[in-house]
C-alpha cells in the first residue's frame, strides 16, 4: 500500500493500576469516526505489554489513559518513560488523557504531543484527529458557513446568540467566548431599535434603548463585536435581519461582519406580529428580493418562518406546510445553500414522539428539493417557551433537548442558553449551555441508541399523517391561485392565504393582517385544528373544505 494513502494506526489503553478506560475508548470512538484504525488494549495495562504492543503493531499514535493519584501517576510515567528510552521509542506519538492533576504530571515528563485534561472542547480533539500537528494558535478556521459544515461533520456546528443591554458589554462578552472556542457560530442580535430604525436616526429619540438585544447605532458598533471573534477559535458571525431598510441592512452586515448567513422571514417582522411598520406584501416582496440578492452572492440563506407559526400555537401540520413553503421559496429564488431551522419543543405540550414526527415530516418534505443546485442544511434547536424558570431544571432540559435535536442529524445545533426563562444570557452562561450540549453531542456521537427512536411505528404513523395534512393545505394555496404560473411563490397568493385563514395561527387574533380565527388543542402529542362549532378535531383536508376560497 502507498504510504502516503495509508490508514493511521491509533493504540491505546489505561496504563499501570489505572483500571478507569471510559476516557480511552472514547477517544478511539472518535478517532475511528476519523477514518483510524484503532486498537484497544483495555484497563490497566502493564507497561512492559504497552511495549511490545508497540514494538509489535508501530501505531502512528499511542494514547496513554490515567486517572487515578498523581503520586502514582508520577512514578508509572517516569517508568514509563524510561524504558520507552531503552527501546529507542520516545520519538512516538504519545497523547495523554487524564484528570487536569494527573494531566500535569504528564505534562512535566515532556513525553507528550498532545494532552487531554477533559477541558478541550470536542473542537479541540476532532481537530487534533484531522491533523496530528494541531497546534491550537496556528489553527486556521475558515470563515465561510459551508466549509466550515464539512470540516466537522458529522459533528454539528454550535451557535447562540447574543445582544446584551450595551455593546461593550457585548464586545466583552464576545471575546471571552470566542477565547473559549466553544461556539463556532456568534449570532449577534439587535435591539428592536436598531432592526427596525438603524438608519432613521429621528425615530429612534423616543424608543427603548436596548430593549430586545444590544443597541446598534453605528457600523463601527459592529466592526468591534467582529474583531472580539477574531480570536479562540474564530467563530463566524451573523446578525438578525431588519425590519426596515432591509437591503441598507444586508450590505453593511456583509461589510461589517463577514454575515455568514442571511435569516430572512417571509411572513414575519411587520404589521401581523408587531415587529415592524411593513405590510405583509410589503414584507413578502422585500422578502423575495432580498432572498434573491444574497443568492446572487453565494450567501447561504434561511427563512425563518415556520416556527414562528408554532410560538402562535398553529396545527402542526401548517408548520410543516410552511417549512415546504418556505425552502420551495429559497430554490425558487436561486438559493444555493438553505439553512432550514427545526425549532423542538414547540408548543411546548408537544410531546416527544409528536416532536420528532413533526420535524421529520419537514425534513422529509424539504429534502425532496435537494439537486445539484440546492442543498439544505439541518439546524436544530431547543424551543423557546420550554425553558422552566428554575435554572437547574432548565439545565435539564438543555441536555434533553440536544439529545432529541441529534437523533435528526443536525449539521448546525443552536444552543438556547438555560437562563433564557429568566434572563439574557451573557457569556458566562453561554458558555456554560455550550458545554452542556457539546458534552451531549459528544456522547451522542459514542453510538447512543437514541436513533432506534425515530423508527418507532407511532413516529412514522404521525410523521405520514403530517405530510398528508401539509399537502391538502400546500394543494388549496395552489388552488386559489391558479391563475399564477407558480402560486406558491406569488405574493398576492401567499397573502389571500393568510387573510382567508388557510395559513393561521389562534394567537393572530384580532389581527388586522391575518384571519386570526383558528383554533387549535393538543391531542396525543400534537397540535391540532378543531371545529369552531363541535370544538372536536378536524384534519386539515376538512379543514379546508370549510374554507370560503
Amino acid at each position: 500500500m502507498d504510504k502516503k494513502n495509508k490508514t493511521k494506526k491509533i493504540l491505546g489503553g489505561a496504563i499501570g493500576n489505572c483500571v478507569h478506560v471510559a476516557g480511552v475508548l472514547n477517544f478511539l470512538q472518535l478517532a475511528r469516526e476519523e477514518g483510524y484504525e484503532t486498537i484497544s488494549l483495555g484497563p490497566a495495562v502493564p507497561i512492559k505489554y504497552f511495549i511490545e504492543t508497540i514494538k509489535k503493531e508501530k501505531p502512528d499514535i499511542i494514547a496513554i489513559g490515567y486517572r487515578l493519584s498523581t503520586n502514582a501517576c508520577r512514578k508509572i510515567l517516569l517508568d514509563f518513560k524510561e524504558k520507552l528510552s531503552k527501546e529507542n521509542l520516545l520519538n512516538k506519538n504519545f497523547v495523554f488523557g487524564g484528570t487536569v492533576s494527573t494531566a500535569r504530571i504528564a505534562q512535566k515528563t515532556g513525553m507528550f504531543k498532545k494532552i487531554f485534561d477533559g477541558t478541550q472542547s470536542l473542537n479541540e480533539i476532532i481537530s487534533f484527529l484531522k491533523n496530528t500537528t494541531y497546534k491550537k494558535e496556528k489553527k486556521q478556521y475558515s470563515n465561510n458557513l459551508v466549509e466550515r459544515i464539512r470540516n466537522k461533520y458529522p459533528y454539528p456546528l454550535i451557535r447562540h446568540h447574543i445582544g446584551l443591554s450595551t455593546v461593550k458589554k457585548t464586545i466583552q462578552a464576545v471575546k471571552e467566548i470566542a477565547k473559549a472556542g466553544v461556539l463556532d457560530v456568534v449570532s449577534i442580535a439587535p435591539d428592536q431599535t436598531a432592526q427596525e430604525s438603524f438608519f432613521r436616526p429621528s425615530a429612534q429619540k423616543n424608543k427603548t434603548k436596548g430593549a430586545g438585544g444590544v443597541p446598534i447605532r453605528t457600523e463601527n458598533d459592529l466592526i468591534e463585536i467582529y474583531q472580539a471573534t477574531r480570536r479562540g477559535n474564530y467563530p463566524l458571525v451573523r446578525c438578525y435581519s431588519g425590519t426596515n431598510d432591509v437591503f441598507k441592512w444586508a450590505e453593511m452586515l456583509i461589510k461589517t461582519i463577514k454575515n455568514a448567513w442571511t435569516a430572512i422571514p417571509l411572513f414575519w417582522y411587520n404589521q401581523m406580529d408587531r415587529r415592524g411598520p411593513r405590510s405583509l406584501f410589503q414584507t413578502i416582496q422585500e422578502a423575495q428580493s432580498l432572498i434573491k440578492w444574497h443568492a446572487n452572492k453565494g450567501i447561504p440563506v434561511e427563512i425563518n418562518d415556520s416556527h414562528q407559526w408554532s410560538l402562535r400555537y398553529a396545527p402542526d401540520a401548517m408548520a410543516v406546510a410552511d417549512a415546504y413553503l418556505a425552502a420551495y421559496n429559497a430554490k425558487k429564488l436561486g438559493v444555493k445553500y438553505y439553512i432550514s431551522q427545526y425549532m423542538l419543543n414547540t408548543p411546548p405540550q408537544v410531546s416527544l414522539i409528536g416532536d420528532l414526527a413533526k420535524m421529520l415530516a419537514k425534513i422529509e418534505m424539504i429534502e425532496t428539493l435537494h439537486d445539484k443546485s440546492f442543498q439544505s442544511f439541518r439546524e436544530v434547536r431547543p424551543g423557546l417557551l420550554s425553558f422552566p424558570p428554575d435554572l437547574d431544571a432548565a439545565k435539564g432540559q438543555l441536555a434533553f433537548s440536544t439529545m432529541i435535536g441529534m437523533a435528526l442529524e443536525p449539521h448546525i445545533f443552536h444552543v438556547v442558553a438555560y437562563c433564557e426563562g429568566q434572563y439574557a444570557a451573557g457569556a458566562k452562561e453561554i458558555i456554560e449551555s455550550a458545554k452542556i450540549s457539546n458534552y451531549i453531542i459528544k456522547k451522542y456521537k459514542q453510538e447512543f441508541p437514541i436513533k432506534t427512536l425515530l423508527s418507532d411505528p407511532a413516529i412514522e404513523k404521525k410523521k405520514e399523517q403530517l405530510k398528508k395534512d401539509a399537502q391538502a393545505i400546500l394543494t388549496t394555496i395552489k388552488k386559489i391561485g391558479g391563475g399564477y404560473e407558480d402560486p406558491l411563490t406569488e405574493p398576492a397568493v401567499l397573502i389571500k392565504a393568510v387573510k382567508i385563514g388557510i395559513l393561521d395561527a389562534p394567537n393572530l387574533i384580532n389581527s388586522q393582517v391575518a384571519n386570526g380565527k383558528i383554533l387549535t388543542i393538543p391531542v396525543k402529542g400534537n397540535y391540532v385544528s378543531i371545529n369552531p362549532c363541535t370544538r372536536q378535531p378536524i384534519s386539515e383536508k376538512k379543514r379546508m373544505k370549510n374554507i370560503k376560497l
